[in-house]
């Protein structure tokens, strides 16, 4: 395995976006379980959770940008 993915750093958003991931697979689950529309703040949690996942990955693709160019 490569060293610039056991990068503690990379470790940590790895975790964080996988974290974030289930957070929302599990809402998306539960509202897909129910026979009506989900609340606003369930949909809200789930778009908020949709870009908080885009900025880590923004930032893992940052630091494998920076590793490439070293």
């Amino acid at each position: 395995m490569p060293a610039d993915l056991n990068d503690p750093m990379t470790l940590k958003l790895k975790t964080l976006r996988n974290r974030l991931l289930t957070e929302q697979r599990d809402l998306i689950s539960i509202a897909a379980e129910i026979n009506a529309l989900p609340s606003d703040k369930t949909i809200q949690k789930i778009a908020s959770l949709e870009v908080a996942i885009g900025a880590v990955e923004s930032m893992l693709d940052e630091e494998a940008g920076e590793r490439t160019a070293k």
